[in-house]
This record gives structure tokens, sequence and C-alpha cells, in this order.
């Protein structure tokens, strides 16, 4: 099966942001894709993280749920929709949801990222969970694709990467981080985390980015890629808008669980 990591650099306008990623998909489906995952954030890069709020959907209703569905439905695309904000119980709050649709356009999935990132470094700091509120329940589905193979496909954002005990629970054959990730610590340890939990699920890992300097003045670190259960990087982008097509094989999988069974081996 062909895999898209969509990679874009948001911005503030929810308008262009959605006619781009419209036009990536649409690359990815000519290039024979038949999953494409957008990056986190993918509809609105906002001046100040409390934006997030103004423009929070109800679930099930607004222009990005209704572009998602509309999309895949048009280009009969298993779509992964990054990260929407949705509107919670807290109008203080919302939800980073990765919102999953199938190729007749309904939402089949939802996974609200567990892990919020913080950070201090003595002179400035940021904190999600200031405006975002944190999900509970690991989320993985079942897609089967156009030549009938059924693969678990294991939802995750950003900063949950560095938390491979989600990964456990997931246990998925392909396993997918819509990220934002920024300029610092992706340069420092976007790639090897990635690789880490394609090597130790021994899974594939797409994962879609945000890739460059946004309006808002923040800089992302990019590099969208798919992994393969051995760790190789199949394919990636540097930075800027781009897809990232790559083959993922069901036998692939199965060879490198079958001449190394580390996932038979656990004890803990």
């Amino acid at each position: 099966m062909k895999v898209a990591a969509i990679q874009m650099v948001s911005g503030i306008s929810i308008e262009r942001n959605l006619a781009q990623a419209h036009e990536l998909l649409d690359q990815a489906r000519h290039a024979g894709a038949e999953l494409a995952v957008l990056p986190e954030y993918f509809c609105f890069m906002g001046e100040r993280d409390a934006d997030k709020l103004l423009i929070a959907e109800t679930p099930g209703l607004g222009t990005v749920q209704d572009f998602l569905a509309d999309t895949a439905r048009e280009l009969k695309l298993w779509i992964v929709g990054g990260t929407v904000p949705l509107a919670t119980d807290d109008p203080q709050h919302a939800a980073n949801a990765s919102l999953v649709y199938d190729p007749a356009g309904r939402c089949v999935a939802r996974y609200d990222k567990i892990h919020l990132f913080r950070f201090h470094d003595g002179r400035q700091g940021y904190d999600e969970a200031a405006v975002l509120k944190a999900g509970d329940q690991p989320v993985a589905f079942t897609l089967t694709d156009r030549s009938g193979v059924a693969w678990r496909v294991g939802l995750s954002v950003c900063y949950d990467l560095r938390f491979p005990e989600l990964y456990r629970q997931l246990a998925a054959d392909v396993l997918l981080v819509p990220a934002a990730f920024t300029h610092v610590t992706g340069q420092a340890h976007w790639e090897v985390l990635l690789r880490a939990r394609a090597i130790e699920n021994q899974a594939y890992v797409i994962a879609s980015a945000q890739g460059g300097v946004h309006e808002n003045g923040r800089h992302t670190w990019g590099q969208s890629m798919v992994v393969d259960p051995w760790g190789v990087v199949l394919a990636q982008q540097a930075t800027g808008p781009g897809v990232v097509i790559a083959e993922i094989d069901r036998a692939r999988l199965l060879d490198v669980r079958q001449r190394l069974p580390a996932l038979q081996h656990r004890r803990l």
C-alpha cells in the first residue's frame, strides 16, 4: 500500500491552509497513495496559542471537519486530519484531536493527544495545557487496503513520540505521528525517536510534520518521513510544503517480526 506523509507550513488563514492541504492531498492521490496523513495543526497556526479556542469546532460539525470528510470522499482516500481543535465541556480548553476519515467520508476514529508539551529554559516557557485538555485513551483503527490486507493503525501526536509505553499499548502495524516539532527539539531528537519507535515496535511509522517558518514567527523542524519496521527511512522531505510517498509492505513487516521476534520475547 502506498502512503503519504503531508508536510505543511500552516498559517493563520484557515481558508488558505485548507486550500493547500487539498492540493497536497490531490498530489498524494495522483501518486497512488491510499492513506494520507496531514500534520498537527494543518488547518491553523494562530498568532497566539489561545487562538485555538476561537476556532475550536463542535465534534462532528464545522468547516475543517466538513473539509476532511468531503476531501476523503472526493479523492477516495483514507485521510488523517493531523489535528483539529475541538470544543470540550470546558470553554477554556480545547481537545487537540486527530480525526480519521475513510474513503466514503466517514469519521471512523478520533484520538485526543494524551501528552501535552511543556518546557521552560530559564528565560521563557510554554505549556500546551494552558489551552488544551489532554486525552486519556490510546486509539487504533483497522484500515483494509485495496488489495484486501487489513492493517492495525495506531494514532499519536507530536509530543507523544517521547513516551514509548503508548506505542506498546497500541500494538499496531503502522504508527502515525502528525507533529509540529520545534526546530530545536526536532533537530536534536525527531529522527532518532521516530526510528526508535519503528524498531522497538517492529512497525511502519508515518510522520507528517510542520516544516518551516510560520506567519506567527514559530520555526518548526519538518523532516516528514516514512520509516520501515527495521528503522530504515524510506522517504523524507526536509522543509517546506510537500508530499512524502512510500510503499508499506505486509511481507516486509512479517519478515522483520519473524527474523527477530522481539515482540514475542517481552517479559515486562
